[in-house]
């Protein structure tokens, strides 16, 4: 949810109450608590998978951008929030304020691509963001993604950050296990793995 800003936005990186709105007055809870753990139970499914340069696409507070730091990682930690960039950068990790369509450093350079807690949906638009994931990826790099549990299939939604009544709208969608293979082929990828790990799914995109 990376592309939202404004204080409602910021107020979910700093661990404090928001949900989405969708259109027909449904709400989804945002976990922002798991946004700022260190801890954070299936990280290591991410972590543990890259071996090279690294940019966290949507890094929220920073906290994979970070534990890859620690590991003597190279990464990025890329935000259109500046208050998500604040924090990363108080973790001691690398951030840019920074549209992820726009141009960023290293493009065709990076080894690994992340788009952890759901940041597939950024933009609203699956395809298109592979599309770029793929601009910013050496040859043999990949995208190591989060997504929604089978069943769920892809959607896109109208939704608004919330409790501020004022809130955007925007677009947002979520893609599901069972829906990640057709995206990766539209979009020159195909899916390499997936792994569970609780309660949260995972997948690895490789050049086709």
């Amino acid at each position: 949810m990376k592309l939202a800003t404004g204080r409602e936005f910021d107020r979910g990186l700093l661990g404090q109450h928001c949900w989405l709105e969708l259109s027909n007055g449904s709400r989804i809870e945002l976990p922002v608590g798991r946004w700022a753990d260190d801890n954070s139970a299936g990280d290591a499914v991410l972590l543990d998978a890259c071996a090279g340069p690294t940019i966290d696409v949507g890094c929220g507070p920073g906290r994979l951008t970070a534990a890859l730091a620690r590991r003597g990682v190279v990464a990025l930690g890329v935000d259109t929030s500046p208050v998500a960039v604040r924090l990363t950068r108080r973790r001691g990790a690398s951030a840019l304020q920074r549209n992820v369509f726009r141009q960023l450093p290293g493009e065709g350079r990076w080894s690994h691509a992340l788009l952890a807690d759901g940041n597939i949906g950024i933009g609203g638009d699956p395809d298109a963001l592979l599309r770029r994931l793929r601009d910013l990826l050496s040859p043999t790099g990949d995208v190591l993604l989060e997504l929604d549990a089978p069943g769920h299939g892809l959607r896109r939604e109208h939704v608004r950050l919330r409790p501020d009544p004022a809130g955007r709208w925007f677009t947002w969608a979520w893609v599901g296990v069972d829906a990640i293979a057709e995206v990766a082929t539209r979009t020159g990828f195909r899916v390499a793995w997936t792994v569970n790990r609780g309660h949260r799914w995972f997948a690895r995109l490789v050049r086709a």
